[in-house]
């Protein structure tokens, strides 16, 4: 007679037991805190001064752009007012602060979208220009902000440039 093999199943319950909210969020948090640390552990207090230069980079940028599209340059310093003005500056009204705190939509999709109504508010329509901005966030503005070829061509949320073939108009970001 042959041997059989006998395998027995565990409930689901049983295999699923060990993983709720509590520990995914207990782990994401250990994860944050060990990479924070292992930050601090290399750098120490040049952490701190590290992120301060950034800072002042990110205000230094945004005040001259905000200078150069004709805005109060003391925005990029006040917290709310300075996503208004930005906001302003592509020409999308203030109401869309509350678009950002959407989840997925506000990080994944519209900071990307509203950085690149940014290039193309200063005259910047190419690929390369759209990557730089996401990618190089702090210092592509600064670039904007302090070159003098650059000039501010005004807002473009919801303009409609050219007409296609058809004889439709296309977006400006088309």
């Amino acid at each position: 007679m042959p041997a059989v093999l006998k395998i027995e199943s565990q409930p689901y319950e049983k295999l699923n037991s060990g993983v709720t909210k509590k520990n995914i969020m207990s782990s994401i948090t250990e994860f944050a805190e060990s990479t924070f640390s292992s930050f601090y552990a290399s750098l120490g207090d040049g952490l701190f001064f590290l992120v301060g230069i950034f800072s002042l980079i990110a205000i230094v940028a945004q005040w001259r752009l905000y200078e150069k599209a004709n805005q109060p340059g003391i925005a990029s310093i006040i917290p709310i007012w300075n996503l208004i003005v930005f906001l302003r500056v592509v020409g999308r009204p203030a109401s869309h602060i509350f678009l950002f705190l959407i989840p997925v939509y506000g990080q994944l999709y519209l900071i990307p979208k509203v950085y690149i109504e940014l290039c193309n508010s200063f005259g910047k329509n190419t690929i390369v220009d759209y990557v730089m901005v996401i990618v190089f966030n702090a210092f592509y503005v600064l670039n904007l902000g302090l070159s003098y070829e650059t000039e501010y061509l005004g807002p473009v949320y919801g303009m409609k440039t050219k007409l296609s073939d058809e004889g439709h108009t296309a977006s400006a970001l088309a």
